[in-house]
Order: C-alpha cells, then sequence, then structure tokens
C-alpha cells in the first residue's frame, strides 16, 4: 500500500487528517507532519523521515503538501532526490477531496505517481462556489455521440435498457441522508452513478431537496423520491443502466421499499440520531421499539445488515446491537 504523508505549515496537516478519519475512517500508513513557528526545515524533515520509516512499503510513498515551493514541499522534493530510482511522487496545493480521493485511490493503485496524477482532478472539482453563477464557466467538450444501442431523447415506456434492472451498490440507513461520508467514502467504494434519496418527507420539502441535490459529488446524479416512486422505478426496465446508491432516513423507510419491491440484499446501517424514547446502541445508532420490530421484519425478510459508518470500519453483529438494544428498552 502507497504510505502517504501530509505536510504543511502549522497545524493544518493535523487537521485534515483528523478530518479525513471522520469521513473515511481510520487510514493505514498515513502520517501528518507540521513545520510549526519555532521550527526549521531540518526538523520538518527529520518528522517526514520518521513518518517513512514506520510505513510498510516505503519504496512507494506520496507527498500531499499545502504550498508548492515552501519549506514542506521543499522538504519532500530533497528526500525524493536524494532516492536513486525513486517512485515518490509530491503533490501540492492540498484539500479534503485531495486527500480524500488518495485515500479512495489506494484500494486499486499501487504506485505513488498513478495516484498523484489521478487526483489533481478531484482536487480541481472540489473547489465551487455558491451561487453557481459565480463559478467560472468552462469551454464546453462536444457532446458524445449516443452509444449505436441507446434511445436518444424520451425513453418509451416498455424499453428495456441493459438488463432492465438497477444494480444497487449500496442500500443505507443514516439520519443525514447525503452528507461528506457518503458524498465522499461510501460514493468513491461503491462507485454510484445515481444516488437516490428515498423519502416522503424529504420528497415533500423542497429546501432538503434542494441541499440534497446541490450535495451530489462531480460525475454522479442526485434525486429525491418518495417510497412509492422508487418502487416503480425498481421495476422499470428503462433503468437498467442505473448504478444506485439509496439512502433511507429511517430503517420504517427501508421496509416499507422492500416490501414494495425494491430488491434489495443488504442494508447498511450507518448512522440512526438519537431523540427521546430511544436508546444509544453505539456511538451512531440509537433504535426505539419500532425500529427493534422493523429490523426483525427485515430479518425474516432474508435481509443481511452491513453496520459500519464509513467503509474502513469493521463491521458490527447486528444481532447483538438488537440485542442490547432491547435490553435497553427492557422488551
Amino acid at each position: 500500500m502507497v504510505g502517504i504523508i501530509l505536510a504543511s505549515h502549522g497545524a493544518f496537516a493535523e487537521g485534515i487528517f483528523q478530518s479525513g478519519q471522520m469521513i473515511f475512517g481510520e487510514q493505514p500508513n498515513v502520517k501528518p507532519v507540521t513545520l510549526m513557528p519555532s521550527e526549521g526545515p531540518d526538523d520538518i524533515r527529520a518528522k517526514m523521515e520518521e513518518a517513512i520509516a514506520s510505513f510498510e512499503n516505503q519504496d512507494e510513498v506520496l507527498f500531499l503538501v499545502d504550498l508548492w515551493g515552501g519549506t514542506p514541499f521543499n522538504q519532500a522534493s530533497n528526500l525524493m532526490n536524494a532516492q536513486e530510482d525513486s517512485k515518490w511522487a509530491i503533490v501540492a496545493g492540498m484539500n479534503l477531496p485531495m486527500v480524500i480521493e488518495a485515500y479512495a485511490s489506494r484500494f486499486s493503485m499501487e504506485s505513488a505517481r498513478d495516484i498523484a496524477a489521478h487526483i489533481i482532478g478531484e482536487a480541481k472539482n472540489g473547489v465551487k462556489v455558491m451561487p453557481e453563477e459565480l463559478q467560472p464557466k468552462e469551454e464546453a467538450a462536444a457532446p458524445a455521440a449516443p452509444a449505436a444501442n441507446q434511445p436518444t431523447g424520451a425513453i418509451p415506456e416498455g424499453t428495456v435498457i441493459g438488463d432492465g434492472k438497477i444494480e444497487y451498490v449500496l442500500a443505507r440507513i443514516d439520519t443525514r441522508l447525503l452528507h461528506g461520508q457518503v458524498a465522499t467514502g461510501w460514493t468513491k467504494a461503491t462507485k454510484p452513478n445515481r444516488i437516490i434519496v428515498v423519502s416522503d418527507n424529504v420528497a415533500n420539502d423542497e429546501l432538503r431537496k434542494n441541499l440534497i441535490t446541490q450535495a451530489a459529488p462531480p460525475g454522479v446524479h442526485a434525486n429525491v423520491v418518495p417510497i412509492k416512486k422508487m418502487i416503480e422505478v425498481a421495476k422499470d426496465p428503462r433503468f437498467g443502466d442505473t448504478k444506485a446508491l439509496l439512502l433511507f432516513e429511517t430503517p420504517e423507510d427501508a421496509l416499507r421499499a422492500i416490501e414494495g419491491g425494491v430488491d434489495i440484499k443488504t442494508l447498511n446501517v450507518g448512522s440512526m440520531a438519537h431523540s427521546e424514547g430511544k436508546v444509544a446502541v453505539n456511538k451512531v445508532l440509537s433504535f426505539n421499539k419500532e425500529d427493534v420490530e422493523t429490523f426483525e421484519k427485515l430479518k425474516d425478510l432474508g435481509i443481511e445488515f452491513d453496520v459500519r459508518k464509513v467503509p474502513t470500519d469493521s463491521k458490527e453483529n447486528m444481532d447483538n446491537i438488537l440485542n442490547k438494544a432491547k435490553q435497553e428498552l427492557g422488551l
């Protein structure tokens, strides 16, 4: 696995390291390195050398630094140039989208230089402005010609696209719905082309709908639909090329969708906020009696549970969580 050093003037590297953990989970072979006001070039170089020595693979090291030409960059460059036939790489202008993309890229890339070349686009895409009219206009590329087997314009009812079935890359229960851990960590781990929030409540709330569609990561469409509409879409063969990440606000919403025919085999149980009448069963999940009963119904339907906040977390045992909830609720 490629080792990553996050290097900065001041504590910026430590802060972005913590932010990355919140969104993508704990990462092996990643070290934040800081140059504090009382320190000099030799100090940060020594910290970098110590970090590299801790990596499993010292042949593949990627430096993400805050500023091109600054002391962290210069010392990383000196270390890289001292390596014979170095495979290391340095990327300046570190931001959180860059860091998250570097983490995700390590699942499929084993070269520091391949990752360095890949993450630049994501770092640039992460710089946006609101209102959108302030965003600089880029020259539009010529539209690609449609594939020979793909219809253009409105697709007639009954048309079968692909195999006619939606591929559900993830179905997740999360009170917060679309937020950083989903837009980055889970999206990169599952690679959907569409995020669908399935909720009657949100579908009838224009403000929340707008916030969700605006939060979609680059290259992924986001939609908000009521449960009945999701059931209809799941049976429509025109959506056969869709790789969908489904988000449910509650287990009750997920149960209604599954009972209606949405072909979900596994539910990721990610976050359920605490409120009156609920008991906390771990740091991010709180259940009431109705939640417990709903999960028991889902279990009876053959649904499997993947209890994780972020992709890199270890899976928790749902039976143990339900038993704890029952004890706390006196069921």
